[in-house]
């Protein structure tokens, strides 16, 4: 034995090469026992490359022992690899009380799985099961009790003869020595048989070894492969869902631009008609000669008529960029949706699991139910003016982002005396805060607020240091030691 290892649980692989050769990297036959409490079986893999890591040698003490002989227990789903210096490994194939057990002098030192506590109790002298298998102890007997290691399946297919002889056994036993293996699918799930009748039979083999390694993958296909691949896919299906709901919310976006009054058009009304507007006016109605109708315009009353207009070309700027940026996002997202297809397309066609699982590593998709989420994922996300914006989705959710993923010297936001989402603005070195920025984030926290159809809302902005929460408040809820407040517009 060169080497005896597992790197998962309940399956073990053993390597074995002629004596000297124990420096080579392939051996010249390997075992793989997997033990799992549902499926028990041998695979005979032609070449094993070990991780790196997740790896543990197993019964360090029979590597660089030789094999003495092989031995399979008498009537009985068990046997045993004898080493010199009399070690024993037995393969007890009990279904899910299959175990490996290691013996030194017959007496047990070691298992695969210490759970099965009864099995350091075992003797190997007390395996073999002497049972008369005569024509007259199948008389006296019966079926079930001569041949007991007929199994479930050979037994069914005995019954449908109407009343069996031992002519009729001695027929099967005939047809079990010299076997064919078949591999069928028998109530959907793969079996290696040695009988034709029942199921349906996929391949058949006349060697064992062959047979069992068929089995080993077509068990694996359905019950791992097929499982991995529809966890995958439904994780990408999920992932094109999201990209398409982005794409549809900036298309939505880049509607009400379009759709409504342009900031420079509201500034060169303004500019038309600076003598009809008086001074320290919040709001007034002037003639829109693009659209030939009045136009109600909210002003900011400490400004200049003049000013204001400035105030509107500035904000066209903004929405330039904004256009542009939604037009950058847009675009970007539609390439994910077309690598996501064709990610799909490739896993479907993928057809074992070796080559699944180097597709995934090549594409970095590894699924884990412990993957941590990106903030994009946990947080409504928006971009403005190359700053992050970051918006909670739920009371419990408001509490993490403020809590946990806001720094002490991003802005801060909320909605002033009402329920709604925390706000976070991520802070850029050396730079402060444009406040055309904190205009864009205070309409957003007015936005997912109660004074949504508010005309205006007051927001306070505040650095998050400013913001803590105590034991007694409940989700959501904080207290803001230092604020400012800014009336806006809610907007999405």
């Amino acid at each position: 034995m060169a080497e005896c290892f597992s790197q998962e649980k309940d399956e073990l692989l053993i390597g074995f090469c002629t004596d000297g050769k124990q420096w080579r990297q392939k051996r010249d036959f390997y075992i793989k026992a997997v033990l799992h409490p549902d499926f028990a079986c041998l695979n005979f893999p032609l070449d094993f490359k070990r991780a790196g890591r997740n790896s543990a040698d197993l019964f360090k003490e029979l590597i660089d022992l030789k094999v003495i002989s092989i031995r399979q227990f008498l009537n009985e789903r068990a046997f045993g690899i004898y080493f010199e210096n009399d070690f024993v490994l037995l393969f007890k194939m009990y279904g899910n009380r299959s175990n490996l057990i290691l013996l030194h002098e017959n007496k047990v030192i070691d298992l695969l799985h210490n759970k099965l506590v009864a099995d350091n109790n075992l003797d190997l002298d007390t395996l073999d099961r002497e049972i008369d298998q005569s024509k007259e102890g199948f008389l006296a007997n019966g079926l079930k009790s001569t041949f007991p290691t007929f199994g479930k399946e050979i037994t069914q297919y005995i019954k449908t003869f109407p009343n069996p002889t031992w002519d009729d056994v001695q027929v099967l036993l005939n047809q079990l020595n010299n076997p064919t293996f078949y591999l069928k699918t028998l109530d959907f799930q793969p079996v290696l048989s040695l009988i034709k009748e029942g199921g349906e039979i996929l391949k058949t083999f006349d060697d064992p070894i062959e047979a069992s390694n068929n089995f080993y993958y077509a068990f694996t296909r359905i019950n791992v492969f097929d499982k991995e691949k529809d966890v995958l896919t439904k994780a990408l299906l999920k992932q094109k869902n999201r990209c398409q709901v982005y794409i549809d919310k900036n298309y939505q976006q880049l509607s009400s631009i379009n759709t409504g009054v342009k900031h420079d058009e509201i500034a060169n009304i303004i500019m038309a008609n600076l003598h009809a507007i008086p001074e320290r006016t919040e709001l007034i109605e002037l003639y829109d000669f693009y659209r030939d109708k009045p136009l109600k315009i909210r002003l900011k009353p400490d400004y200049s008529p003049q000013k204001n207009a400035e105030n509107y070309y500035r904000k066209s700027k903004n929405e330039k960029i904004e256009i542009q940026k939604l037009m950058e996002n847009i675009e970007a997202k539609a390439q994910d949706l077309t690598e996501i297809d064709h990610q799909i397309k490739r896993i479907e066609d993928i057809e074992t699991l070796k080559e699944f699982r180097k597709f995934q590593k090549a594409n970095q998709l590894e699924t884990s139910p412990k993957s941590v989420e990106t903030v994009q994922e946990l947080f409504k996300c928006f971009r403005f003016e190359g700053y992050e914006i970051l918006v909670g989705r739920n009371a419990k959710n408001n509490d993490l982002l403020t809590q946990r993923y806001a720094r002490k010297d991003d802005l801060w936001l909320h909605a002033r005396d009402v329920a709604g989402s925390h706000v976070v603005i991520r802070k850029q070195a050396g730079k402060n805060f444009p406040i055309t920025v904190i205009e864009r984030a205070a309409g957003l926290a007015a936005y997912f607020s109660k004074r949504k159809s508010d005309t205006l809302c007051p927001v306070i902005v505040t650095p998050r240091k400013y913001v803590r929460k105590t034991r007694d408040l409940g989700d959501g809820q904080v207290i803001v030691e230092k604020e400012e407040v800014i009336i806006i517009e809610p907007k999405l």
